[in-house]
């Protein structure tokens, strides 16, 4: 098994910091290896702590009395320098249990009320997002959303346009629009599925 020699702490950024590892393979050869994460401090990084606390959720929450819409975001995304087609998410606070969060990073980014669907654990599980260069894990919540939309409650530095998304809509977002892998993922079932959420009903 390959052996992590050393971890080196690299940033000290308020909501993400790199790590070095001083790593070494299984057949000996040793080199360094960079890790962005959520942790605050080396002891907090997913390899070092057993809890393996979520950091953030993401949000799935269907629109509209046939619940036939979709509730999407369309956000600047400096890495990439250009706008994406992603669900509303956030990272959880100390002390906020995951499905809170859900529910104050949906008004907080829509102006919307969630209301979360009650499903099989497995569904919510936290997962990993892109674990070749970062240890964060997210877990999806399931909702429905109601009201009206709104932008009064966004950060001064966020961009983000929220829409409300039906079938042919996101059959277009699909095609021509740039959209994050799990958003992606969910909205290619909700093109085809009658109950998109009819799954989490097992």
């Amino acid at each position: 098994m390959p052996k992590i020699r050393n971890i080196e702490k690299m940033t000290d950024n308020k909501y993400l910091n790199m790590y070095k590892y001083e790593v070494e393979s299984e057949k000996g050869h040793k080199g360094n290896y960079y890790v962005a994460s959520r942790a605050e401090k080396v002891e907090d990084l997913k390899i070092n702590n057993k809890e393996k606390k979520t950091d953030a959720v993401i949000i799935y929450a269907l629109y509209g009395e046939k619940h036939d819409k979709v509730v999407l975001e369309r956000q600047f995304r400096y890495p990439i320098g250009r706008y994406i087609y992603e669900f509303p998410a956030g990272l959880i606070d100390e002390g906020e249990t995951y499905k809170q969060t859900a529910i104050r990073e949906m008004h907080e980014e829509t102006g919307l009320k969630l209301d979360i669907v009650e499903c099989y654990p497995m569904f919510e599980n936290s997962r990993y997002t892109s674990v070749g260069m970062s240890d964060e894990s997210v877990s999806i919540v399931y909702g429905y959303a109601s009201g009206e939309t709104s932008e009064d409650y966004l950060e001064s530095i966020e961009d983000i346009k929220v829409v409300i998304a039906d079938r042919k809509e996101v059959e277009r977002i699909l095609k021509n629009e740039e959209v994050s892998m799990n958003c992606a993922y969910h909205l290619m079932h909700f093109l085809v599925d009658e109950d998109p959420f009819s799954f989490l009903k097992r």
